[in-house]
């Protein structure tokens, strides 16, 4: 019963915080010291709560490290020119009516080629975003497609850590649980591709392509050397290369062309890569401006927070009470159902993929 109101309350924390419009971090700030007053009455120390949280963490290094990578690539490829040269031959092809369409059609195919939500996100998704800025769609509408494309597409990718993860865990075939997803994944597809369609018809904006190219080749040399960034992700992805490694090499490469293409000193380009691209051009800055380490800071607290949550469920057997009541909810509604259930509250919960999947693993395998 303590485990289901220590969990209750941390889920009217959250819910208050989102109401609130107050920073997700207080809620789980607020969670953590609820779950961690729970093991100190189940009597572990407070040394052993702290070595629970740092296994929590350890096992979400990877992503913490890939989400720095991410902070640094979007910044790089800002100020060297891929993005700018990438949206200003885009912009010829992508009108506003189709652009909304374009960018969840992309995102779902670079995902898909990469494996990666977030690395996915930070590359096309970036580029995307930048051009319905600068045609003037709501960023709403853009940034939800580009977040629905990263996650299909990563979802459905034989290169998936996540979908690995599900396979690991469930020992299931990783090929045969794709080609179940695709057997249901024509009907969400096609309808969000009809739905994003028709935004575009309806959504006011304008194709101010002649004044954005205008802006970026004033302010860039957009000589095709700048593409070098966005190629060395797409290609060594096909060779199917470490994620990270890819980043890391295509961040070099641009940081390269940022100081003898885009004539960027030394000291300014690495103030970039911790604080975002922010060029003094305000009609540059409307649609380039971002990135950088710091822009990743939130969701690094996010899952260091929420991986402390994983590490203390499984050293205190949070969920061992808890477990006779997803057996009595399969009972009445599946055990599909309770699983579905389970995963919505726990990616809601640890705002991470991985996190939710192996919470989900905890809870449910009964």
């Amino acid at each position: 019963m303590i485990e289901l109101m220590v969990f209750g309350a941390f889920s009217i924390g959250l819910l208050g915080c989102v109401l609130a419009d107050y920073s997700i971090l207080y809620a789980l700030l607020f969670g953590y010291l609820l779950f961690f007053g729970y093991g100190i009455r189940k009597k572990y120390t407070i040394r052993e709560l702290l070595s629970f949280s740092y296994q929590g963490m350890c096992s979400v290094k990877t992503i913490l490290l890939t989400f720095l990578l991410i902070g640094v690539i979007t910044a790089i490829w800002r100020a060297c020119g891929t993005i700018a040269y990438l949206v200003y031959h885009a912009s010829e092809f992508c009108t506003p009516s189709i652009m909304i369409l374009a960018s969840f059609l992309l995102c779902c195919f670079i995902s898909f080629l990469t494996g990666t939500a977030f690395g996915s996100a930070a590359t096309m998704g970036a580029i995307c975003m930048a051009m319905g800025n600068s045609m003037g769609l709501p960023p709403l509408y853009t940034g939800g497609a580009i977040l629905a494309g990263v996650f299909f597409g990563d979802r459905c990718s034989p290169m998936s850590t996540s979908a690995l993860l599900v396979s690991v865990l469930t020992q299931t075939p990783l090929f045969q649980n794709i080609k179940r997803m695709f057997q249901t994944a024509w009907v969400p597809f096609f309808t969000s591709c009809a739905i994003y369609f028709l935004l575009g018809l309806f959504c006011p904006a304008s194709s101010n392509i002649t004044t954005t190219q205008n802006v970026l080749s004033e302010f860039y040399d957009l000589s095709a050397w700048t593409l070098l960034p966005a190629i060395v992700i797409f290609g060594f992805s096909l060779l199917k290369w470490n994620v990270k490694l890819v980043m890391t090499c295509s961040i070099l490469i641009g940081a390269f062309i940022a100081l003898f293409i885009q004539h960027i000193d030394a000291l300014t380009l690495l103030k970039i890569t911790v604080w975002g691209f922010h060029p003094q051009s305000p009609a540059v800055a409307e649609i380039m401006s971002g990135g950088g380490i710091f822009s990743m800071v939130q969701v690094f607290l996010i899952v260091c927070i929420s991986s402390c949550y994983a590490g203390i469920f499984k050293g205190t057997s949070f969920f061992s009470p808890m477990q006779r009541f997803i057996q009595a909810l399969s009972d009445r509604v599946s055990s599909f159902g309770a699983t579905l259930v389970i995963s919505i509250l726990t990616s809601a919960v640890s705002c991470n993929q991985s996190l939710a999947i192996l919470l989900t693993h905890q809870i449910c395998t009964p």
